[in-house]
């Protein structure tokens, strides 16, 4: 027995000096260090090429009828306006469902890159704002309006900085494409029949940046820096319906289980049994690269997954939020209906859920696990819509190092990592051409302004839209 007590310790002393020796290792990389030169333009200018993006309320819908194209058209006329160079040098197509295509010629014709963005916007309500959402009113150095973040700072980001770029006769050395559409918010097809068109030509793309992540704090355990978030690759999302059919009736004399109990039952199933986690590898490279920046405790785990892994999903599962959303697919339940009478039981009985899919799952794994969990042959599952999580994107590449690099320059000190996107954006359409598809808003951004994307209120610092600008001026200059 005796010799069985120390060959425990002696195991356990030998996991502790593994695990110590892993997190000492596990340290920031050396970063190359790069010469930053200080970016001149009007900057005026731009803030007010900005205001006059935001005053066309390019306010897209589920259908075209309840749209007002006549603002979509306002802000078409606007641009060569607001961007002469750009629209005296660049070749521009106009394709169906609001797709804006320009090519800046580069020296060679070596392969292209696309930067990207969306002119559309979210309704408003505008009872419930502090200031007109489409004025653009500044004061005290912040511009106010829906789009201001989302995503019509990067919109005049890329113009901006091509516009300012092409008064120096600048050329780059390979073709830049400026990608826009005018109904992403709704899924539109502006980016498909883009996509579409550089598969038609046989366009090989060299890197491709969206909206995305931003540079923002407090976003990772430990962590004090300011950490600028590139995704490589978003979720997919299902919207499910499940329904509950009853011969319905008086409520006054009910069934053990009525339509409504029934499917609050499933719900309480789905969410007492999450999916299974994943570390894919969007997440097991943010991992590594915020962990080793992270206190000592959190370097630990990072530097140690293959045994904490297991802590770090339950802590996951019971808290829920960013961290839970990164590591599985996520089920929140957003709608449910029954009776239209409070004494009446209902003869069907609906609730929908919005599923956001972890790269390891599909619309049909993930639709055959709740049908599997619920267990209930009375409830039945309709897919309404659905896609299937985006291709993983390579960071080992130039491209990905020209997006790195370009942040780096302009919002020094920050610690530059992938991640993985839980929102749905166009870029996921170029996963058909490409593997080196980047999402970040260039943006350094608080919680409370990133709250107000889709909300209320929604408005930017002037520094941050011309911030913007100069990323686009520096990752030009590396295209």
């Amino acid at each position: 027995m005796a010799y069985v007590g120390i060959f425990v310790l002696a195991a356990v002393a030998a996991l502790v000096a593994v695990i110590l020796i892993r997190t000492l290792r596990f340290k920031p990389r050396a970063i190359e260090p790069q010469e930053v030169s200080e970016e001149s333009f009007d900057k005026e200018k731009a803030i007010a090429a900005l205001g006059e993006l935001v005053k066309c309320k390019t306010v897209s819908r589920a259908t075209h009828a309840e749209e007002d194209e006549a603002e979509f058209e306002k802000l078409y006329a606007l641009l060569p306006t607001l961007y002469p160079n750009v629209h005296k040098v660049c070749e521009l197509i106009r394709f169906e469902d609001r797709g804006l295509l320009y090519r800046l010629r580069g020296k060679t014709e070596g392969k292209p890159s696309v930067l990207m963005a969306h002119f559309d916007v979210v309704p408003v309500c505008e009872e419930l704002w502090e200031k007109p959402p489409f004025d653009a009113i500044i004061e005290d150095g912040v511009m106010w309006g829906r789009g201001t973040l989302d995503t019509k700072v990067t919109f005049n980001g890329i113009l901006s900085a091509a516009e300012v770029l092409i008064s120096e006769g600048f050329v780059p050395e390979n073709d830049v494409y400026f990608a826009f559409s005018g109904g992403e918010e709704v899924n539109g097809k502006g980016a498909v029949h883009i996509v579409n068109y550089f598969k038609e030509k046989g366009i090989e793309l060299s890197m491709v940046v969206d909206e995305g992540g931003a540079v923002v704090e407090k976003v990772f355990p430990g962590v004090s820096k300011p950490c600028a978030m590139v995704g490589i690759a978003e979720k997919g999302m299902l919207n499910l319906k499940y329904k509950v059919a009853s011969g319905g009736g008086h409520a006054s004399a009910p069934k053990p289980h009525t339509p409504v109990g029934i499917l609050s039952r499933a719900c309480c199933r789905v969410e007492g049994h999450p999916f299974p986690s994943h570390i894919t590898a969007p997440v097991a490279q943010m991992f590594d690269t915020l962990g080793r920046h992270s206190t000592f405790v959190y370097r630990m785990i990072f530097a140690n997954l293959w045994c904490f892994k297991g802590i770090l999903d339950l802590l996951a599962k019971k808290s829920g939020g960013e961290m839970n959303a990164l590591m599985r697919t996520t089920v929140a339940f957003t709608q449910m209906t029954g009776s239209d009478a409070p004494n009446v039981i209902p003869p069907t009985a609906e609730m929908v859920s919005n599923i956001r899919l972890n790269p390891e799952d599909t619309v049909e794994s993930a639709r055959a696990y709740i049908e599997k969990t619920i267990g209930d042959e009375k409830v039945t599952s309709e897919a309404m819509n659905g896609m299937n999580p985006s291709r993983i994107s390579d960071t080992d590449c130039e491209g990905y190092r020209r997006v790195e690099r370009a942040i780096s320059a302009t919002w020094q000190g920050c610690v530059v990592t992938p991640y993985l996107m839980v929102q749905c954006s166009d870029s996921r359409h170029y996963g058909a051409i490409s593997d080196k598809v980047y999402r970040f808003s260039a943006m350094a951004l608080t919680s409370e302004e990133r709250a107000t994307i889709h909300g209320n209120n929604e408005r930017i610092p002037l520094e941050t839209a011309t911030k913007a600008v100069e990323f686009f001026i520096r990752l030009m200059r590396r295209c």
